[in-house]
């Protein structure tokens, strides 16, 4: 038994004094419902004992829900010692199967956020089975009755026990007396067994090895042996403490005048730190494995540290930082072996088509395999919500073996974030990037930068120029936060960046990066990955096994069609979502134990479809034709409608257009009227009418050169009295040379018509390189015409129209 017995009782009588935020308690009885069930409160490195008293701190959410749920039902709580005192959130698998019923006498909480209980040990029980673990854990338990025989045996070894725990308590320096008054007054063996064992000075596993013994006999062995040795190491402390005080030399002298200077300031209220808390901090720097330069740096601010007063308001300053400096993961760790073939698979695994990017990851892979060391590129996944951008760097942290850490730029505009405050402010942190590199644990970790097209600039700063440092593979080696104030090594963190749009991100920043496009799937994917992961991930969130509820293909596609309308698979989870919980209700009133979610069902489960059929919107009339339209979201196709009034030749544009959207009107209708004889157009039409030109979807703004096509077709269609066929849509520039011209998101415009049930699309011939890029679904689904000049248009796209000017038909590709 040691010292520390003293703090304890202090720190018992302290809490049992309580205070206006404490709740007194009054122990309560276990009732017939608590007999075998009970709440259990899971606690690190801290055994308490039948008939013992102590202070319990509780910091976890669970721990904390656990002792506010056995207050406010006046019940007892079990405590449990983890197997693992640095577990965080322990699981059932994590806790000693013995414990102590406690009851709670008080509850206080600190200024600081802490929660404090007082709890009294009752009675030893034993875990039969653990019945639930969240919010926080119960258990269904037996309850241990105390052996207490009086037989001579017991009897000489209780009074041989007592004399020991007073000897061992009069060898101590200091000792409450109300501890060697409990000690004395003992009734019974088991309570003075139990006793000595809560405050005899051995490690939390030999104190839960002393509470699993449950022969009364063995359990006094035990106890005596142990004190038997604490006894002899005071006995031997003593008489070295004798022996060095006689031989004290001038040093020694001058450390022991220094404890107790130490001491008269701590009882005057100058305390100038702990030592303790400065050796334990030194020996942390020394093992830390920091650069010469670090290193130097926190011994002087650990200098400074220890010539401080506690209630100095920098102590606390000097003292986070030090703690900063010693978390962040200065040794570099092994590296890890990457299997490329393993790597495949994890990305087969947890993503369905993407074979172009999942090529590329593989690239990426295997150059960091063979040039561990070399400066890898900073990839930037583009596309779409809901495509999974996100997933894949978790997927490539699996495949090569590292941790994953995700950092979130979305809203952030003050350069603070990335690069961290100095630390004259109060308040000083390091940036996110700092952050998350003490969050993973390691230097050579995954880090997603989330979002990057979401930052912005205030006037704190510009957070995209502070990212140029990070993302250069040249300049990252040495990277700069400005509340550490010393260089960290970037270069082996794996950096990932994503982004729904490419505008917005500053041209430097996007040149330090290699950008990946992910566009939106084809419904085929769509159906497969519903297949393969949504379905699953729903039945498994709303509680439902896969032998309950069945959704067979046709519901899937009729979800895809008629009830999303997107380029990623996030609504379509919803709305699987949505049509699992309908049955779920059924289900769980017990009305069905089997259901099959088809087609037909949908209407009732999910509502009336929010989406039409594309097709069925397309009419024969003059003056209207179908183009093709990139939005941040994915493709979408785009209806130009043109009609005539009586007027004088004017142009009118409506449907919330752009200024480069109504250039190309204008250019377009310039070119009709250039070339109206070549299509059979009587230029007296022009003097008499006005040409009304009109975008559908008039509260969506619209802008971009890709519908000079599609407004130089329906013009030509109106005004020469044709149609434009049904099946057909169309994208590309026009010139007033009458040049189609090269634009950008065929893929995901391609991808958009194969969805609305189209069958022929019209692109510019220059775009021919974008072939390879569009899914092979969509590829099989569609014919493709490419278009070198407005003539080709015309004849391919207009019903009765032929080749203009002897030049051949456009070339038509079908797939």
């Amino acid at each position: 038994m040691t010292y520390p017995l003293n703090e304890r009782m202090s720190l018992l009588k302290a809490a049992d004094a309580g205070g206006s935020s404490g709740t007194p308690m009054e122990a309560a009885p276990a009732t017939a419902a608590d007999a075998d069930s009970l709440i259990i409160l899971p606690v690190r490195s801290f055994v308490l004992f039948p008939g013992v008293v102590m202070p319990v701190t509780v910091v976890r959410p669970g721990s904390v829900a656990a002792a506010q749920q056995a207050i406010r039902e006046g019940r007892p709580v079990g405590i449990l010692m983890q197997r693992d005192p640095a577990q965080d959130d322990p699981s059932p698998m994590d806790l000693h199967r013995m414990g102590v019923v406690a009851n709670i006498l008080r509850y206080v909480t600190a200024p600081d956020g802490t929660h404090h209980l007082v709890c009294q040990g009752e009675q030893r029980f034993h875990v039969e089975q653990f019945l639930k673990e969240k919010p926080f854990m119960t258990a269904r338990v037996k309850r241990i009755e105390e052996q207490d025989a009086r037989t001579s045996d017991i009897e000489a070894r209780f009074v041989h026990l007592q004399g020991q725990a007073a000897e061992a308590l009069e060898l101590l320096p200091q000792v409450p007396p109300e501890l060697m008054a409990a000690v004395r007054g003992a009734s019974s063996p088991s309570a003075l067994t139990d006793l000595v064992s809560a405050y005899v000075d051995v490690s939390p596993e030999e104190k839960q090895e002393l509470l699993e013994t449950v022969d009364i006999v063995a359990r006094m062995n035990k106890v005596a042996r142990l004190l038997a040795h604490r006894i002899e190491v005071l006995r031997l402390s003593q008489e070295i403490g004798r022996q060095t005080k006689a031989s004290l030399d001038e040093r020694q002298r001058e450390v022991l005048l220094r404890e107790q200077m130490a001491a008269i300031q701590k009882q005057l209220g100058e305390d100038g730190g702990n030592n303790q808390e400065i050796a334990d901090l030194e020996k942390a720097i020394a093992e830390a494995g920091m650069p010469d330069d670090v290193e130097q740096m926190a011994k002087k601010e650990l200098g400074r540290l220890r010539r401080m007063q506690d209630a100095s308001p920098e102590y606390g300053m000097v003292r986070t930082y030090l703690d900063w400096l010693i978390a962040l993961p200065w040794k570099l760790p092994e590296e890890a072996p990457i299997d490329i073939a393993e790597a495949r698979r994890i990305l087969d695994e947890d993503h369905f088509g993407l074979d172009k990017i999942k090529r590329r990851i593989v690239e990426y892979l295997a150059v960091r395999k063979l040039a561990p060391n070399g400066k890898a590129p900073i990839l930037c996944f583009v596309g779409p919500p809901g495509v999974g951008k996100t997933s894949l760097g978790q997927s490539i942290a699996r495949a090569m073996g590292r941790k994953f850490v995700r950092v979130s730029l979305g809203g952030v505009h003050d350069e603070a974030e990335i690069r961290g405050h100095r630390r004259t402010y109060v308040g000083a942190l390091p940036g996110n990037i700092i952050q998350g590199i003490r969050k993973a644990g390691t230097r050579d970790c995954v880090m997603m930068l989330d979002e990057i097209d979401k930052m912005g600039s205030g006037i704190q700063g510009d957070p995209s120029a502070a990212m140029l440092e990070v993302l250069d593979p040249e300049q990252n080696g040495t990277f700069r936060d400005n509340y550490l104030g010393l260089p960290f090594d970037l270069s082996r963190v794996v950096f990932i960046a994503t982004a729904n749009m490419l505008d917005t991100i500053p041209g430097p920043l996007r040149d330090r990066m290699e950008i990946i496009s992910l566009s939106g799937y084809t419904d085929q994917e769509k159906l497969q990955i519903a297949r393969r992961y949504l379905v699953r991930r729903q039945l498994e969130a709303n509680g439902v096994k896969p032998e309950q509820v069945e959704i067979d293909d046709e519901a899937l596609k009729g979800m895809i069609r008629a009830y999303t309308r997107e380029a990623g698979v996030r609504n379509l989870e919803r709305e699987v979502g949505r049509a699992v919980r309908h049955v779920a209700v059924d289900i769980a009133e017990g009305s069905v134990t089997q259901a099959r979610i088809t087609a037909d069902r949908l209407p009732e489960l999910l509502g009336p479809p929010i989406f039409e059929d594309e097709v069925a919107l397309r009419v024969s009339v003059p003056g209207v034709a179908t183009g093709l339209a990139w939005t941040p979201v994915g493709g979408d196709i785009l209806f130009i409608e043109a009609t005539k009034v009586p007027g004088r030749g004017g142009l009118i544009l409506t449907g919330q257009l752009g200024d480069v959207m109504k250039e190309s009107a204008q250019a377009a209708m310039s070119l009709v009227k250039s070339r109206a004889a070549e299509f059979g157009i009587d230029p007296a039409v022009f003097e008499k009418n006005d040409v009304h030109i009109h975008v559908p979807a008039g509260a969506t703004p619209k802008d971009g050169p890709s519908a000079g096509v599609a407004m130089f077709t329906a013009l030509v269609s109106l005004l020469s009295g044709r149609t434009v066929r049904k099946d057909t849509a169309m994208t590309g520039e026009i010139s007033l040379r009458g040049l189609v011209l090269p634009v950008g998101g065929i893929k995901e415009k391609v991808v958009a018509a194969a969805r609305a049930g189209l069958t022929r699309v019209m692109l510019p011939a220059r775009n021919r390189r974008d072939y390879e890029d569009i899914p092979q679904d969509a590829r099989e689904r569609l014919e493709f015409v490419w278009l070198e000049r407005v003539d080709d248009a015309v004849a391919a796209a207009i019903e009765g129209a032929g080749p203009s000017s002897g030049r051949p038909l456009a070339e038509t590709v079908a797939a």
